[in-house]
Parts: C-alpha cells; sequence; structure tokens
C-alpha cells in the first residue's frame, strides 16, 4: 500500500492576498499586565466580535496585538501571555476559519508570536527589530531578531509563516542607526531573511510617509506594507505603491487606537478600497 503523502501546512493556510486591508484587533489588557481587568472569556469574547466586525466589513486579513499590555516589556515573555493570545487566537480562527490571520507580541515577542501563530493556523507575525537595534519607548532592543528567529521557525517546522518585518519602527529613536537609510534598511532585511517589510509612521496612527514606501522598494525585492496612520483618503493613493495595508486607529470609535472596533468605520475604510 502507498505511505499518503504528508500535507503542508501551508497548504491550508489561509493567505494574506495582494493588494490586503489588514484590520487590527487590539486584544484587551492580559492576565499579568498592569492594566488587566477582564477574564480571559470577556477578552476572548470581544476580540472574537471585533474581528467579527472587521471581517464582515470586507477586510481582507486580521493581525492580533496585545497593546493593551502596556508599559511594555521586552521578550522573554510568560506563559499566561502565550496561552492568551493562543487562546484568543483560537477563538477567532473558531469564528472566521477561512481568514488570514496574523500575530504581534509586544514587545519583542517575535518568538511567542511565532509559537501563536503554528498553533492558530496564522498566516503570518509581525516582527520588531528584525535587522539592527533600536531605541524604543520600552526600552533598549540592542539585538538584531532575524538569525535566532529564522533558525526557530524552522525548528518548529513554521516556515510557511511569514516574517512581516518592520523596518525603522515606530516609538523608536534611529540615531544610532541614522547614517542606514530606509533602503540599505530594506536591503539588509531583504539579505537577513524577511518574508516582507512593513513601513510605518514615527507613532501608531501617524500616517506613513510614501516616500519611505517608495525606499523600501528601491532597497529590496519583498513586498511592503503600510502600517500606521491609513485612513480612507489614502486607501487607493497607498495601495498604488503598497501590498497592504494595516488598519489599527482608524476603525476605532472616534479613530482612537484604544476604543472599540467601529464597524462604519471598518465599512468605510473598505468602500474606500
Amino acid at each position: 500500500m502507498a505511505k499518503s503523502k504528508r500535507s503542508n501546512s501551508s497548504d491550508h493556510t489561509p493567505q494574506v492576498p495582494p493588494k490586503a486591508l489588514i484590520g487590527m484587533v487590539h486584544v484587551g489588557a492580559l492576565p499579568g499586565s498592569p492594566h488587566a481587568r477582564y477574564t480571559l472569556a470577556k477578552l476572548e469574547e470581544v476580540a472574537v466580535s471585533e474581528a467579527s466586525i472587521i471581517a464582515h466589513a470586507g477586510f481582507d486579513a486580521i493581525i492580533i496585538e496585545n497593546m493593551h499590555d502596556t508599559p511594555y516589556v521586552n521578550a522573554p515573555h510568560g506563559p499566561e501571555t502565550v496561552a492568551a493570545m493562543t487562546r484568543i487566537g483560537l477563538a477567532i480562527r473558531r469564528e472566521l476559519p477561512k481568514m488570514p490571520l496574523g500575530v504581534q507580541v509586544l514587545s519583542f515577542g517575535h518568538m511567542e508570536a511565532l509559537g501563536v501563530a503554528l498553533a492558530i493556523n496564522g498566516a503570518f507575525v509581525r516582527v520588531e527589530n528584525f535587522v539592527f537595534a533600536h531605541v524604543a519607548d520600552e526600552g533598549l532592543l540592542p539585538e538584531a531578531a532575524a538569525g535566532r528567529l529564522l533558525r526557530y521557525r524552522r525548528v518548529i517546522g513554521a516556515t510557511h509563516i511569514r516574517l512581516m518585518c518592520d523596518i525603522k519602527k515606530k516609538h523608536a529613536s534611529h540615531a544610532i542607526t541614522g547614517d542606514v537609510s530606509v533602503a540599505d534598511a530594506a536591503k539588509a532585511a531583504e539579505f537577513f531573511g524577511a518574508d516582507g517589510l512593513i513601513v510605518t509612521g514615527t507613532h501608531t496612527g501617524v500616517p506613513t510617509d510614501p516616500t519611505d514606501i517608495n525606499a523600501a522598494r528601491t532597497g529590496a525585492k519583498l513586498p511592503v506594507w503600510v502600517g500606521s496612520g491609513v485612513t480612507p483618503a489614502q486607501v487607493r493613493p497607498l495601495l498604488a505603491k503598497a501590498d497592504a495595508l494595516i488598519v489599527g486607529s482608524d476603525i476605532k470609535k472616534g479613530g482612537l487606537w484604544a476604543n472599540p472596533v467601529d464597524a462604519a468605520r471598518c465599512q468605510r475604510m473598505v468602500d474606500a478600497k
């Protein structure tokens, strides 16, 4: 009897399509973080509800992030964080089985995010500090993530999960790499094995400079995503240059990232595409 062929995880992992709108689910403050106040059951309920609103509006993908866990600490993160993000991600996966999902764990939690993404059949993780050191608002990020992360991805059998990597990350000073241009940072990320690049404004909700998109494309032949400050008026101009847009602030009530998702604002964003 012929042996059955082993299926590759990438064969059944929903992938982010070209020219995608990616909606952000900012998971509520998790157990162990200073502002935690809700049970895991409640956090899961809210996250699934917000993911459903985003999906039903017509977004192409969703990313989950623990942005309410302020003030951030750098990895390693505790098992309670990984367990909570996995539980919430699996709940969203059950509700939206065909939706491409991404994961980010703040701060510097690329290993944890990759483990969560593997468990929830995720398509990608967002990676801070993939190349070069940064001085961020949560402290010094002295080590580029690429070397350890790619080895870990190989070890756990997660090579089908894309590493979407910030260059010149937001909420950080770049004085120590002031002589490294966006194009050069993009080139370094490509050389170190990134699957794609993310360019942003200086802070959450701040528009991304279109010249940075052009510079990233000059430096590397990789997909380029925009990671901050997207509004409906910018969707078409940005998608003319970028491969995907991550939207977090503008789809929230009042356009503030910490507020609940607003169905009408989600729909306006999708309609603008």
